[in-house]
């Protein structure tokens, strides 16, 4: 068995082969080709836990893999990150196990190019700046991708600690062309940008209608059992797009409360799902139809994203040679 860590994972997965790898998968999702449960989960209720375990087959991919992940949104703040994972890689002719993956570093990869991909697809072509909701490892990781699918000409980044904003800004600085600084509110970042890519554990809404000009598209894909990101005003108005609706209007562990709840309250119905990313991609589904249209990619995360990636890394790495071989 090959084993791979993360600076492995880091250094091996390319994130514009990611970006195009996922439009792939998340196709074969809509059309029913790839195998891709709902996720379960073991809670851990004295600390807010929870044990996830995805697995997954997709073939556009050629991977079969299964991964564990454990959420503790009340490790935010500390030198702990909130998601920690290990992916498990599979032949899928044979069904021997063949790679163990860092999954830690497959899972903010995957989760912003997943972002950038829909950006790509909804955001306005003229989007030039971006707001970055959040300081944390998902806020780098959407610096990073996103920036890669449209000509942001300056960045803004908000967080509950300034300066932990600042920091991030200063750190993303020599890696982007584009202006970067912290602003001091969530509602200054939003108020100003074209796209909005909200990555936080808040339990109240970090993006609210009142703050968003025509034409914004946002990505939210942050998660806390407690609460949500994005407020019901956002969501009711905006063209939603989602990368499963079973996954994203399925009970916890695996569904969107941005999503569960104005549902729940009669504010709308299932149906306002507009449709899934990969329904966009397959052209099944319009995209963006007018420049003042507000659109929102509310993700939730699945499997098929970590196969795609853990597929790419595998690639990468035996034509580099890189990883240990183990015998189990």
């Amino acid at each position: 068995m090959l084993i791979l860590g993360r600076a492995d994972v880091e250094r091996l997965l390319d994130l514009d082969a990611l970006i195009d790898a996922l439009a792939r998968v998340m196709a074969d999702l809509s059309a029913s080709r790839a195998s891709v449960p709902n996720r379960v989960a073991a809670t851990v209720e004295e600390h807010d836990g929870l044990l996830a375990a995805m697995p997954a087959h997709a073939p556009a991919a050629g991977s079969l893999m299964a991964k564990l992940v454990t959420v503790y949104p009340r490790n935010a703040g500390s030198d702990l990150p909130t998601h920690q994972a290990v992916v498990v890689c599979f032949d899928p002719g044979t069904g021997r196990p063949v790679a163990l993956l860092d999954g830690s570093a497959v899972t903010a990869a995957r989760t912003a190019a997943g972002s950038a991909l829909a950006t790509r697809l909804l955001a306005r072509p003229d989007a030039r700046i971006l707001a970055l909701v959040g300081t944390g490892v998902q806020a780098r990781a959407h610096a990073r991708a996103v920036t890669r699918v449209r000509g942001f000409e300056r960045v803004l980044v908000a967080g509950r600690d300034r300066s932990k904003a600042e920091a991030l800004a200063d750190e993303l600085g020599p890696e982007l062309e584009a202006e970067i600084r912290a602003v001091d509110t969530w509602e200054q970042a939003c108020s100003q940008a074209d796209v909005v890519c909200a990555a936080t554990h808040s339990v109240e809404p970090v993006v609210r209608r009142r703050w968003l000009r025509p034409g914004t598209h946002v990505n939210s894909v942050g998660f806390n059992p407690q609460g949500r990101e994005v407020d019901d005003a956002t969501v009711v108005d905006a063209l939603v797009v989602v990368e499963s609706r079973a996954a994203a209007l399925a009970p916890f562990p695996s569904g969107a409360n941005d999503l569960l709840e104005p549902i729940a309250a009669g504010l709308m119905t299932p149906d306002h799902v507009h449709a899934e990313i990969g329904e966009i991609v397959m052209g099944q589904a319009p995209g963006r139809t007018t420049p003042e249209q507000l659109t929102l990619y509310r993700s939730v995360g699945v499997a098929v994203q970590d196969a795609a990636a853990a597929a790419l890394v595998l690639e990468a790495a035996a034509d580099a040679g890189a990883g240990t071989e183990i015998d189990l």
